[in-house]
């Protein structure tokens, strides 16, 4: 029988229930879950935290990997292993918080074959947009031998993955949170030095001091302003995220006097292509280096508990969701 965590306007918020299985139309592909992910959109989701869904009812959860059961799009064929994330999905799609669901192929890609399901979710969204990162910094022209690079919000997930990714790159890694308890895991991640948050963005000049290379800002704000000011002359920042305010007070100062980049990075409606060549860069990791994320599996009767306390900030890690598991 099928198993689905039900996300409703009303409540009760959250309904365990058994959907019937899905029929495809014509581009679209079913696929047996193995796992999902609970991310931070996610928990915003389920607690009615964030305005995350689109529309009501629906299955949570914005990433998933399985095995495809049944497919009407021709890249796709019964027992392919795919991965999805993006377009939507878990906000106005249903997403993976189920054992079996329907997707537009258009948001799929192949899992690697060296990459195990687990890992795959272990990475999800987040590995995905901390790889993203990576290369659009990469094409910017960022070495390792021009400097230290700095990642802000740190020990959130995409935080977490920029530090590991950017350690396996060869980049001398510096971190930035608020979170004194965490500063052990962050260098076993990669992170050479650890900076507090608060003191990072205290009396900041609007061309200040310049020490980095570039970065992966996950904050945005004030943040990601403070760090702009602080980056060498052609050096690049991506941003990925807004959890300390979308706003950007700022001068023009580093763009012009020091030829610094901001680089946007969209994950959710990246290209086929574009997609499955990140996925194929997440799979070349040392499978080894994904375990010191992963924080416990989850079945759907325990992801409302884990939640509530993963927006009161009292988790840490990658949690992997297995929708079989009663």
């Amino acid at each position: 029988m099928s198993r689905a965590m039900m996300i409703h306007e009303d409540e009760p918020r959250l309904r365990l229930t058994h959907p019937d299985t899905p029929s495809p139309a014509q581009g679209e592909v079913v696929v047996d879950i193995e796992y999902s992910g609970l991310n931070y959109k996610d928990a915003l989701a389920l607690t009615g935290e964030g305005r995350i869904i689109r529309q009501y009812p629906l299955i949570g959860g914005v990433d998933a990997t399985g095995i495809v059961r049944e497919s009407r799009d021709e890249r796709f064929a019964p027992g392919d292993r795919i991965i999805a994330t993006g377009w939507g999905i878990g906000e106005q799609h249903s997403g993976g918080f189920t054992t079996c669901q329907c997707f537009k192929g258009d948001w799929l890609v192949h899992c690697p074959d060296t990459l195990s399901p687990e890992n795959a979710m272990l990475a999800g969204t987040a590995g995905f947009t901390a790889m993203q990162a990576l290369t659009a910094l990469e094409h910017a022209g960022v070495t390792p031998a021009d400097g230290p690079m700095i990642v802000t919000g740190a020990t959130g997930g995409v935080g977490q993955w920029a530090v590991l990714l950017l350690a396996q790159a060869g980049f001398d890694v510096h971190a930035v949170t608020g979170k004194a308890s965490q500063h052990e895991l962050l260098k076993a991640l990669g992170a050479t030095e650890v900076i507090d948050r608060h003191g990072f963005t205290e009396k900041c000049r609007p061309l200040d001091k310049a020490r980095w290379a570039g970065g992966v800002d996950t904050v945005g704000g004030v943040t990601l302003s403070a760090l702009l000011s602080r980056i060498k002359d052609n050096g690049a920042v991506a941003a990925v995220g807004l959890a300390g305010g979308m706003e950007l007070n700022m001068t023009v100062a580093p763009f012009i006097l020091r030829g610094v980049s901001l680089l946007g990075i969209n994950s959710v409606s990246v290209p086929f292509e574009q997609r499955q060549g990140i996925w194929q860069r997440l799979a070349g990791v040392d499978a080894s280096l994904y375990q010191p994320l992963h924080a416990g599996t989850l079945s759907l009767e325990e992801l409302a508990p884990t939640a509530r306390r993963m927006i009161d900030g009292e988790t840490l890690g990658r949690y992997l969701v297995n929708p079989g598991q009663a």
